[in-house]
């Protein structure tokens, strides 16, 4: 079964590219252990998912790029093409010349309404050249107007228009530094949003991915390519085909089926995030050992120490034991170490995520910015609400 991509904004497209060119170079990297015929079986997987028919023998991948600017896209088009082994459609992608100017509801209230017949049409051509739909993979940043913005408006059309296929979306968690001086506006009003359409988000957040570029890959200068390349390596091993039971030799056929029937046993419990050990530079794995037990090992506590990657981990936190009081019970003024589920690292940041406050006293700082295109603060305060429901759901496993 097949897996659409569709890339909104910078963020979104580079990551895209990144994504597409690490699939592609994994399912025909000539090194390995397999046989010839495992190796061809698992090449067809691949391509069935995020490829689709040849030009000239080059794979074109599944995929809508959407921008309200070019320069991007065009960057993004012309390197596909210069690789050489795979490339982007020739209509698949859509943008303008005016940008969103990092407004959530310029991207959501303006863009969104005014190109929706146009890129839903080039997802509907997608679509059609299926022959079997998992769903939709949405790439996009939280922080940006186009990203977050039409992103939320795009898969909230998605959702009324394919509601019986799955829809995920990675999303990009700005730097706590700041980028963007509402990117905590966007941020809440775009999380909110998803909430209601996607059947799970997939968040990443930029400062934990900069800290394995610089402790665990030690690159000094570090980019935003940098960082996207270690994204795509983590989203890679997710989708990649994997057989479908022990001791089996057919992949599974539903690749967004399989994690939503693992990872989200209920729609409110929807926030994911990856962990994946080990991370190292390539000049490191000559000398390094691994066994799988070892590996299974860390990985572990990192879920449970809830820790980013494998450098640091905690090792005296310990699941509670019976009879002890959970999470729900205890004092919300007592630290808590012990992590229940992937996803809380997305909503509980900081020292003080026990408030859950988000801000709301200092909204009016830039509301204008946003009421001029639509967005009321009735809309934020609904955003909060809904968000603090989500962070009192997770406390409470």
């Amino acid at each position: 079964m097949s897996i659409i991509t569709v890339q909104l904004g910078q963020c979104g497209n580079q990551i895209g590219f990144e994504v597409f060119d690490t699939l592609f170079s994994d399912s025909h990297c000539p090194q390995g252990l397999c046989s010839k015929r495992e190796n061809e079986a698992y090449q067809a997987s691949c391509k069935e998912r995020f490829f689709s028919e040849e030009e000239n023998g080059v794979p074109i991948a599944r995929a809508v790029l959407v921008d309200m600017e070019p320069k991007v896209i065009n960057q993004t088009l012309s390197k596909a093409a210069q690789s050489g082994r795979w490339k982007y459609g020739q209509h698949s992608c859509f943008c303008q010349k005016q940008g969103s100017g990092n407004n959530w509801a310029y991207g959501y209230s303006v863009h969104g309404p005014r190109h929706e017949e146009s890129i839903m049409d080039l997802i509907q051509k997608e679509v059609e050249k299926c022959d079997s739909l998992s769903g939709f993979f949405i790439i996009m940043s939280m922080a940006g107007g186009t990203g977050s913005g039409l992103g939320a408006f795009i898969t909230q059309n998605l959702q009324d228009q394919y509601s019986n296929f799955l829809k995920m979306n990675h999303i990009i968690w700005p730097y706590g530094t700041g980028e963007v001086i509402v990117q905590n506006y966007n941020s809440i009003l775009t999380l909110s949003h998803l909430y209601r359409s996607s059947d799970a988000l997939l968040v990443h957040e930029n400062d934990a991915v900069h800290k394995i570029c610089a402790k665990l890959l030690n690159i000094k200068q570090i980019s935003f390519s940098d960082i996207n390349q270690v994204l795509a390596h983590q989203l890679g091993s997710v989708f990649q085909p994997t057989y479908s039971e022990e001791g089996s030799s057919r992949y599974r056929r539903n690749p967004l089926g399989d994690l939503m029937e693992n990872l989200v046993p209920h729609p409110e419990f929807k926030m994911l995030g990856v962990r994946n050990i080990p991370q190292m530079s390539e000049h490191s794995l000559a000398y390094s050992t691994f066994t799988w037990a070892g590996l299974l090992k860390h990985l572990r506590q990192m879920l449970i120490s809830n820790a980013k990657m494998e450098e640091g981990i905690d090792w005296q936190v310990r699941p509670p034991l019976p009879g002890l009081p959970t999470r729900g019970k205890m004092s919300l003024n007592k630290e808590l170490h012990f992590n229940t589920s992937i996803a809380n690292t997305v909503v509980l940041r900081g020292k003080d995520v026990h408030s859950a406050d988000l801000g709301k006293q200092k909204l009016r700082a830039y509301i204008h910015q946003y009421t001029k295109f639509g967005i009321e603060e009735e809309d934020f305060l609904d955003s909060f609400t809904l968000l603090e429901q989500v962070v009192a759901s997770y406390r409470n496993l």
